[in-house]
């Protein structure tokens, strides 16, 4: 990674991490001031978003470090072990948050002050907004799974926003028609809903860390791209070349080339050396960190 989108990473990160500590801070008082069990999850994830993205953080300037006896190949494996954590603590927020709604559906409901939990919500709802809109425009910009990921989180904020500054207008509105003694079943309700939805972001998100920490197959338009590439190199090059291997792990793209011909000793090494060039020209337009191996084989 190039050292202008290592700040823009670092610079993306430190600001979502300010954002959240003032919607955590904001959710859990008003939640528990409130009693709305639905602010207060609005409010605990807000928090664990802010550590785990001090964790983004840490491990983005980590990363960022040159290779040492103690990472021979670099610490782009740290990135995906992240993204690792991370959706197995929302994952947890969500199953938690999940069990304690559908508890107090079966206890009674709980009764929520509409009025100034829809007041919040909007407030809610225009920041994360923000937030996922920024992230995610940067994400674009600057390819990285830490700031993709981070996207993911505000969008799961945002659209959780929505759907409590929703559920509260409904609230209120049920408060006022004859069926206002069903309005204590709206807070635990909206929990289970949001619970069931929600759970698909963190599952997304751990399946695409795991397939990187096993080394599989990277997404399919991944895949087409370097065989693009590795072809046009195939029809001006003097060997026989073939992609073996592709793998994203992190920030890095890892692509094995076998060289083929029948006797290997007439190969030339400034063959090789212009087949490597040529490779390395075009591989490194894509927006990783190659990282390229060439292989002879009969």
């Amino acid at each position: 990674m190039c050292a202008r989108t290592s700040q823009n990473e670092s610079r993306v990160l430190s600001f979502s991490a300010l954002l959240a500590s003032g919607f955590a801070i904001g959710g859990l008082v008003l939640g528990l001031w409130v009693g709305s069990l639905v602010i207060v999850f609005d409010g605990v994830y807000s928090l664990v978003s802010l550590l785990l993205t001090l964790l983004s953080l840490a491990a983005s300037r980590f990363i960022d470090k040159p290779s040492d006896d103690s990472f021979p190949f670099g610490r782009a494996i740290l990135e995906p072990i992240v993204i690792t954590i991370k959706a197995t603590v929302i994952l947890a927020i969500v199953t938690v948050s999940l069990y304690s709604a559908v508890t107090a559906l079966f206890t009674g409901g709980r009764e929520v002050d509409a009025s100034i939990a829809t007041l919040f919500g909007v407030v809610n709802v225009a920041g994360c907004g923000y937030a996922w809109w920024y992230i995610a425009r940067k994400s674009k910009r600057f390819s990285s799974g830490l700031i993709e990921a981070e996207a993911s989180q505000w969008k799961m904020d945002t659209l959780l926003s929505v759907a409590v500054t929703a559920g509260f207008v409904l609230a209120w509105f049920i408060t006022l028609s004859p069926a206002q003694a069903y309005a204590v079943y709206a807070d635990p309700l909206m929990m289970c809903l949001m619970s069931f939805y929600f759970i698909k972001v963190p599952l997304l998100m751990l399946k695409d860390a795991l397939r990187e920490l096993l080394m599989m197959r990277p997404a399919s338009a991944i895949c087409q791209q370097v065989n693009q590439e590795v072809s046009a190199v195939s029809e001006q090059a003097q060997q026989s070349i073939e992609l073996a291997a592709v793998t994203k792990v992190g920030r890095e793209l890892r692509v094995n080339i076998d060289i083929h011909t029948e006797k290997a000793q007439s190969i030339q090494i400034a063959d090789i050396e212009r087949t490597r060039k040529a490779l390395k020209r075009r591989l490194s337009a894509l927006p990783f960190q190659l990282q390229l191996t060439l292989n002879v084989a009969r």
